[in-house]
């Protein structure tokens, strides 16, 4: 049995108030007391003017990783749907609370629900986009009849300074070596908190717009590419990463093991060029032309790489014109596994979208080297 696939709700949930970039380092505080000076250059290119912290201004969580995807999952409760009758719930993040329970486990602890099925998957940006996928075809399939799935992140906790002191000696000299400002603090300015979810059944609304998923494709280039963005571990010169168990303590503070590190050479010569090649294949499998898509919601992680996506893809005569593109990244951030669903929500919740209109989705990953893209249609 194959059935149709609906989306018929889009939440989220964004912690307290904006932060402007002038304030940022008041919640996430001063390496040695000092403003950073890496700071303005970064956001200079990524473009965000606002994001969203699950930390008051003294430093101190709001919320756990869990709390902002139950928070967002509790908005569908209304007279019409109760999330005891819920089937299916699928969660996705980079940054669980903890190594175990799993994410999903602990925010159906939260909503104490009845028993339901559940999963949790996790990477970084595309753990949303797996999540929704699991959800998906279990619908599909008729495991079961709805569906949440959600993205969501606790990322400010990894971007504080007290996880940078180790390294304040080498952030000293960015002055002189602006790529090591990209490659030490290119995601402490830029990653942000916050959760969305969606509610899917194999109904569509009877009385107001769904988003009918046509599919959704995802992909590893882990075979090909090494390791580009990682936490917990620490990458060698032959591309291999050592756990954080197989370090010590003092090392592990040493090396800021548990922080986020990005490779920006793997990531400037890839990135862009294999979600060129991933959606040529795609509209061939699909048979799909980009020139009856109304909307694209690409996940940027900065919109110093707008520009360049948008040549790659003219470069394969895949031209999406400017006016098709729908980011709200300057104002929420990059949320990681919640973006996509960020951009859905806003579209869908705004009324911007009218009966016919499809949403073609991108989400690239650079942690190993994955993609997702996704086709929505307003029903």
């Amino acid at each position: 049995m194959s059935l149709n696939v609906y989306i018929n709700k889009i939440s989220k949930f964004l912690p307290n108030r904006p932060v402007e970039n002038d304030r940022m380092e008041h919640y996430l505080g001063f390496i040695n007391g000092q403003k950073s000076k890496a700071k303005p250059i970064v956001l200079r290119n990524n473009g965000i003017k606002t994001r969203y912290y699950a930390l008051d201004e003294n430093g101190k969580s709001t919320h756990s990783n869990a709390q902002l995807a139950a928070e967002t999952i509790r908005k569908f409760e209304d007279k019409n749907f109760s999330l005891n009758d819920l089937e299916l719930l699928a969660c996705g993040t980079t940054s669980p609370d903890q190594l175990l329970p799993s994410h999903a486990s602990m925010v159906h602890g939260l909503l104490k629900i009845k028993p339901v099925e559940y999963t949790s998957t996790s990477g970084s940006c595309n753990a949303g986009m797996l999540a929704m996928k699991y959800a998906y075809m279990s619908v599909k399939s008729g495991n079961t009849k709805n569906a949440v799935s959600c993205g969501s992140e606790k990322l400010s906790t990894w971007l504080q300074a007290k996880n940078f002191e180790e390294e304040a000696a080498t952030i000293e000299n960015l002055e002189n070596k602006p790529m090591l400002a990209f490659e030490k603090e290119f995601l402490r300015w830029m990653l942000s908190d916050g959760a969305a979810a969606v509610l899917m059944s194999d109904k569509p609304n009877e009385n107001s717009l769904s988003l009918k998923i046509h599919w959704i494709e995802v992909i590893s280039y882990a075979g090909t590419f090494e390791t580009c963005m990682y936490a917990g571990a620490e990458k060698s010169e032959d591309g291999n990463l050592a756990p954080w168990r197989d370090f010590s303590e003092k090392e592990i503070a040493e090396k800021s093991v548990m922080t986020l590190k990005q490779d920006t050479r793997l990531l400037g010569e890839n990135i862009v060029k294999i979600g060129g090649e991933f959606l040529e294949n795609i509209c061939k499998k699909h048979n799909l032309n980009l020139d009856e898509i109304q909307w694209f919601t690409p996940h940027l992680s900065s919109l110093f790489f707008k520009q360049k996506i948008a040549d790659e893809l003219k470069s394969r005569n895949l031209n999406i014109p400017d006016e098709k593109w729908f980011i709200n990244l300057p104002k929420v951030g990059n949320v990681g596994s919640a973006s996509v669903y960020l951009m859905l929500e806003e579209l869908f919740n705004t009324k911007k979208l009218k009966k016919g209109d499809k949403i073609l989705a991108m989400i690239p990953e650079s942690a190993r080297f994955s993609y997702s893209y996704a086709l929505f249609e307003t029903v």
